[in-house]
């Protein structure tokens, strides 16, 4: 992509049935560093986050609560769902909720047009019905549990909880006309959908025949009305979907639309057939462009399962956060796992990388060179002399390190850029250990050496503070001021971090970057 370009991202929106968890945080984390990393390339990103408010589960949890599905869902996304994105920094450009009623027009606004087009159709639906994931099960997703509470009965397999036998008469959208476009789509853009795992499972799945999608239900009332029938409300998901356009205008802003849409779409893997499958179908039948990509990351484990509240395994992030802080949060979940596949979470692992990488690693170098630049030369970054191979070395990192990380950005592989990125951190570690600034700065013949040593870290103190901006935006403002840098840091190229300026001074850091933690391996407490 070029300057100027838009890239737009989004996040699944999430089921207000119950608080975030660190899964949560982890799709959001991910989303909001892809969005900062093209801001800082000079692309108009835009991110969008939000919540999904309607459904059977919401209406049942709200009656179970003793209140109203409506003010259930004001108190999660005030007390719960929003400050999430305080709590990990995001730094969106809308929430959408759709509850909202530019949403809900806008619903009704592709559901008519749908229907005048004749994608749509009355008909009757009687199937395996499963509440938690608001969707109707085939057997082949179901499995007959061997004992327990639900001994004998079928459960969902994701949710372990028994499905309901429904019939109703329903409104469908006739998806079964869309499974060669689809497949021809896949086949025409083998990046639609990634990464190639998820993408294998999408293809097989549609190859077998798409059945006609219920889209209304008439047995309960907390939805979007269909305008056409106000008996029926819109199926939670079809609803759900239409959040990615509604929060752009679409029906209402056509230019506000067409600067942003496509988007891509950042989900987990086990919702990537909705956004895969149904919502390009959609999109296809309303005459729109499809996203331009659909990523189904993997799942966080804990304990070898899923996290799941109702199976009390969900950790909130506040939890990680309060002792560690934000930055640690949006670093550990970046480069510990491979984006796009499972990745176990464990205290000790956090706990372990917390001290080595950021404490240790980047959080000393940071402190040892702003320390010896205020000591040998009070403060003034000193002008580099004749560069050594040693010199040149360092400087071919920072390059290296710029463009590998930007590659990777580009086919989703957070993790791999941030690997790119710490190879600066290792070396400059590495560097520094190997000239001994203070044994240089002990024999007076040497002090244009001494320069040329700390200036050259200085330079690479810049570059990591613009490569590690989008994963850690609070420590690396501090270095940024620290060294000096010239600008907003956040309006730095990320494309091109190697050519910073600085003011030409330092300034001591108030306290560390990462100050060490000392934390109990099994709770994750200070």
């Amino acid at each position: 992509m070029s300057a100027g370009d838009s890239f737009y991202i989004a996040t699944p929106i999430f089921y207000v049935n119950d608080v975030p968890h660190i899964g949560h945080a982890y799709t959001e984390v991910a989303a909001d560093v892809l969005a900062r990393w093209h801001r800082q390339r000079g692309e108009d990103a835009w991110l969008l986050t939000g919540t999904d408010e309607h459904g059977q589960k919401i209406l049942r949890t709200a009656v179970a609560n003793n209140t109203t599905p409506q003010e259930r869902a004001d108190r999660l996304v005030a007390d719960s769902w929003q400050p999430l994105l305080e709590t990990i920094d995001i730094a969106n450009d809308d929430f959408i909720r759709t509850t909202d009623e530019r949403h809900e027009k806008a619903v009704a606004t592709f559901l008519q047009r749908l229907y005048d087009d004749g994608h749509i159709y009355a008909g009757e639906y009687e199937g395996y019905y499963c509440v938690g994931c608001e969707e109707y099960k085939q057997l082949d997703d179901l499995v007959t549990t061997p004992d327990g509470e639900y001994k004998g009965q079928l459960v969902c397999a994701i949710h372990s909880r028994p499905v309901e036998i429904l019939k109703e008469k329903n409104y469908f959208f006739r998806m079964s006309d869309f499974g060669q476009k689809l497949l021809d789509l896949y086949e025409s853009q083998p990046d639609f959908v990634q990464p190639a795992s998820v993408r294998n499972e999408i293809v097989q799945f549609v190859k077998q025949g798409l059945d006609d999608l219920s889209i209304s239900r008439s047995s309960f009332d907390w939805g979007v009305k269909v305008p056409w029938d106000e008996t029926h409300v819109v199926y939670v998901w079809f609803d759900a979907l239409l959040n990615y356009v509604s929060a752009i205008g679409y029906g209402v802003d056509d230019e506000q639309f067409a600067k942003r849409w496509p988007a891509v779409q950042l989900v987990g893997k086990d919702i990537a057939r909705f956004h895969a499958v149904i919502w390009p179908a959609m999109l296809m039948a309303a005459g729109l462009p499809v996203p331009r990509a659909v990523f189904g990351h993997g799942w966080l484990l804990v304990g070898g399962e899923k996290m799941s509240k109702s199976k009390l395994t969900g950790i909130a992030p506040s939890q990680i956060t309060d002792t560690f802080g934000s930055d640690a949060f949006r670093y550990y979940f970046m480069s510990a796992i491979t984006f796009g596949q499972d990745g176990s979470f464990s205290w000790e692992d956090l706990s372990a990388r917390y001290q080595a990488e950021l404490a240790n690693g980047f959080g000393n170098l940071a402190s040892r060179v702003i320390a010896m630049v205020n000591k040998y030369f009070d403060g003034e970054i000193p002008a580099l002399g004749e560069l050594t191979a040693s010199d040149e070395a360092i400087v071919a990192t920072q390059k290296r390190a710029t463009e590998k990380s930007n590659t990777f950005i580009d086919k989703f592989a957070i993790n791999e850029a941030l690997s790119s990125v710490w190879e600066l951190v290792d070396e400059l570690n590495g560097y520094i250990t190997e000239q001994e600034p203070w044994a240089l700065s002990k024999d007076p013949a040497k002090r244009e050496r001494l320069g040329t040593v700390l200036a050259t870290t200085v330079n690479g103190l810049g570059t990591l503070a613009i490569l590690l901006s989008p994963v850690l935006p609070k420590a690396t403002a501090k270095l940024w001021t620290a060294i000096g840098g010239v600008g907003e840091l956040s309006e730095q190229r990320i494309d091109d971090a190697q050519s910073w300026s600085h003011s030409g001074r330092v300034t001591a850091l108030e306290s560390s970057l990462f100050p060490r933690i000392e934390v109990d391996a099994e709770s994750g407490t200070a």
